[in-house]
């Protein structure tokens, strides 16, 4: 039985992305829907990316297939 190579999962591909560097970027959370309630600083942080924290790391490079 030949090896395959392990895919990518289509999920972290679609939400992640990896800088120059090596860091993994992300987009905040909770910027869809129900903004009226939200005030226009809190709107405004959440529209820029962000890095993804130490803990999360390792579990998203295993997602994405990288060493």
């Amino acid at each position: 039985m030949p090896n395959k190579k392990p895919k990518t999962k289509s999920s972290a591909k679609k939400r992640f992305q990896v800088t120059a560097s090596g860091k993994i970027k992300r987009k905040h959370a909770f910027k869809s829907h129900i903004l009226t309630k939200k005030s226009k600083k809190r709107k405004l942080k959440l529209t820029h990316s962000t890095t993804v924290d130490q803990p999360d790391k390792s579990n998203i490079r295993l997602q994405m297939r990288l060493k």
